[in-house]
């Protein structure tokens, strides 16, 4: 698990070793600490950057203190795996998911649980409060639905369905609040628009609780994707998020693969036929994919990474502490360190001869010898290499 900062100045990483690691926006590590002893499935920063929370294997939620990297308090009250954490984007409030299909509501100042919201029949494995106004809390789990929650109802208002298999992730769009992505094991990524049921033919359109008669205890109202990218991905989405301005969804999934969506261009319909929307053969069938180029583009792209990489290790390595020519320069040796050598100056070691070896260029007189000078003279000075200035004009 990986964060960034809301300041963007540091990224917090989480691993399997229960170390977290800070970075700087050049990736540069500067400092680790173990937080856990179990694996770290979820971590989260403050609003104000100055603490952060982590979720791990041991059941356990752990606030830090960011600047110093020490522990202030630890949350207990899950009955199994911790799998996911956020912390609320304006307020002191916490949500985390577990194992035990529970969603739990926390107060970081006391580190007491504040409710427990029940609804999902298995893991959870994504909670995440909508950013923008934080009203809403969006939860995803092994039991192939997702959830809508009203943190003012505190009850579900949305059952997000679809997936065919266990919903592995989800992401708030910056600015709509309507709309909530989702990724699933099977590798695809649906697009929810909450104020549209989006019901199938033959299935009736329920209501949200709001425009119930007893919104306390009518059921929540059942939504389904505004839009399916099926085949997205060739393994489970692990990682879903908006870049900040809304526009490209980036997608990160366990085929080693990451991928940037964005909207159709006004009036293009192809794309809704192409091999991530309809399947590779189905693709293939209606000409807007073409298999064997396809693998065969796929393959070039991966030698040039490779012969990217190399040259980028190549580039990285420290020059000789022997380097008798000067970089950049093949051809030219170094400055001597001794100031009294005539070999101070460089030299050339492309086989041609010195400088100082090198004769006098030829001195071409001009037609007809100077004007108003003796011709003897005139040869004189020519055999003796010195000549006088020319006449003024």
């Amino acid at each position: 698990s990986a964060t960034y900062s809301h300041n963007e100045d540091w990224l917090l990483s989480a691993c399997n070793d229960g170390v977290i690691k800070y970075w700087q926006p050049n990736f540069n590590n500067v400092k680790a600490i173990q937080a856990h002893t179990d694996p770290i499935r979820g971590i989260s920063f403050s609003p104000n950057d100055a603490k952060f929370v982590t979720a791990s294997d041991d059941a356990t939620l752990k606030i830090f203190d960011f600047s110093g990297g020490v522990e202030e308090s630890t949350l207990t009250g899950h009955q199994w795996d911790a799998k996911t954490v956020d912390w609320h984007p304006t307020k002191g409030l916490l949500v985390s998911g577990s194992k035990d299909h529970q969603v739990k509501l926390w107060d970081p100042r006391t580190g007491r649980c504040l409710t427990t919201l029940h609804g999902h029949k298995n893991t959870l494995t994504k909670t995440l409060f909508e950013p923008s106004r934080g009203q809403l809390l969006a939860t995803c789990g092994r039991d192939q639905v997702a959830r809508v929650f009203d943190l003012r109802m505190m009850r579900d208002i949305c059952l997000l369905r679809g997936h065919e298999k266990e919903v592995s992730t989800l992401t708030w769009h910056p600015f709509h609040t309507c709309l909530l992505s989702t990724g699933g094991n099977d590798g695809s990524i649906f697009h929810y628009l909450l104020n549209e049921p989006n019901s199938p033919a033959n299935t009736a359109t329920s209501i949200p609780p709001y425009d119930s008669a007893d919104p306390k205890n009518a059921p929540a109202q059942t939504i389904y994707p505004a839009h399916r990218v099926q085949h997205a991905h060739d393994m489970p989405v692990w990682s879903l998020d908006w870049h900040p301005l809304g526009h490209i969804l980036a997608s990160g999934s366990n085929d080693r693969v990451t991928r940037f969506w964005t909207r159709a261009r006004p009036g293009e319909t192809d794309c809704f036929n192409d091999r991530w929307h309809i399947g590779g053969e189905a693709a293939e069938m209606l000409g807007t994919w073409d298999k064997r180029n396809g693998k065969r583009s796929m393959r070039e792209e991966e030698e040039m990474e490779i012969e990217d990489e190399a040259d980028g290790l190549v580039d990285q390595t420290m020059p000789s502490r022997n380097q008798t020519t000067l970089p950049g320069l093949p051809g030219l040796t170094l400055p001597s360190s001794n100031a009294g050598n005539d070999s101070s100056s460089p030299q050339i070691r492309t086989g041609l001869p010195a400088p100082n070896n090198l004769p006098p260029p030829p001195i071409i007189p001009p037609p007809g010898g100077i004007p108003g000078m003796d011709p003897a003279k005139f040869a004189e000075l020519l055999a003796s290499g010195k000549l006088p200035p020319p006449p003024p004009p």
